[in-house]
């Protein structure tokens, strides 16, 4: 998850919505992580979810679902605010969780 979210941010850096919007091989290589970061969170313990109930599980697998099967639904304005925002909230958990520098 956290190898997933540090990519997101670094393929994201420096890049404005208007770069993203226009960029078709970006918004595909993010939704792909974002795919992967749900799939990984969809495999950790219900034990380790419950310990840790500051990270959104349940939205994190949804996200990835809805990538994965509901190809008309994404929307990329959606996808941006993931990535700005609430990606960047997870990688800081995660970071403090994580015994990887």
């Amino acid at each position: 998850m956290l190898d997933a979210a540090r990519t997101i941010r670094e393929f994201t850096s420096g890049t404005t919505f208007r770069d993203f919007e226009k960029d078709r091989k970006l918004q595909l290589a993010i939704e792909r992580l974002l795919e992967i970061l749900g799939e990984a969170a969809r495999r950790v313990s219900e034990e380790f979810q419950k310990e840790h109930s500051e990270i959104p599980w349940r939205k994190i697998i949804g996200q990835r679902n809805v990538l994965a099967h509901e190809y008309g639904e994404i929307k990329l304005e959606r996808i941006w605010v993931l990535v700005t925002e609430n990606v960047v909230d997870l990688q800081r958990i995660l970071e403090a969780l994580s015994l990887d520098p």
